[in-house]
């Protein structure tokens, strides 16, 4: 969510939008994955959820330095359709790789199924609901994120933002790296 307010912040409403159907599509994968069984999988091997674990957390440092990089960067030489796919791109890698999106599948959905194991069909609506739950809230960041982008216009004010949530994305990786899914 940080990473979608500081990117509509500094690159635009449009860009923020491209980002969240990126995560959305990721969201939905998750739920298909865990559909198909993966989020038991992740449960039942704890060195998948390790491997899952670091792998997100490589994600979002890889994010940081790129953000705090970006500071660095006055000039704008990307065009915007090709920040826009790589947007999408990103909102996309950050939740097949979030290993808190599949915890849902494997804590929070089965306690509304009863004791009954989750189904192909179940699992897809769930993911459904999460995903456009998450998409509405993600939307509304966007939007409010997006109301500062002219503020942001100053050079100085943009690479303080982008430095704040360079660091921010650094303590997700850390969570990701300390936290303990089992």
């Amino acid at each position: 969510m940080a990473w979608l307010a500081g990117l509509s912040a500094t690159e635009g409403r449009r860009i923020g939008m491209a980002a969240v159907a990126g995560v959305a599509v990721g969201l939905l994968a998750n739920g298909v994955l865990a559909a198909l069984g993966l989020a038991a999988l992740l449960q039942a091997a704890p060195q998948l959820w390790d491997a899952l674990r670091y792998a997100g957390a490589a994600m979002m440092i890889w994010l940081a330095v790129s953000t705090w990089r970006g500071a660095e960067s006055n000039a704008r030489a990307v065009q915007p359709d090709s920040l826009g796919v790589r947007a999408f791109k990103t909102g996309a890698m950050i939740n097949l790789l979030n290993p808190k999106a599949y915890i849902f599948f494997v804590v929070v959905a089965p306690q509304f199924m009863h004791g009954e194991p989750l189904s192909i069909g179940n699992a897809l609506l769930l993911a459904v609901i999460s995903a456009s739950i998450a998409t509405a809230i993600h939307l509304a960041i966007v939007l409010i994120g997006s109301r500062a982008h002219v503020w942001l216009s100053d050079p100085s004010r943009t690479k303080t933002v982008r430095r704040i949530f360079a660091l921010i994305m650094l303590a997700v990786a850390l969570s990701f790296l300390l936290a303990d899914f089992g």
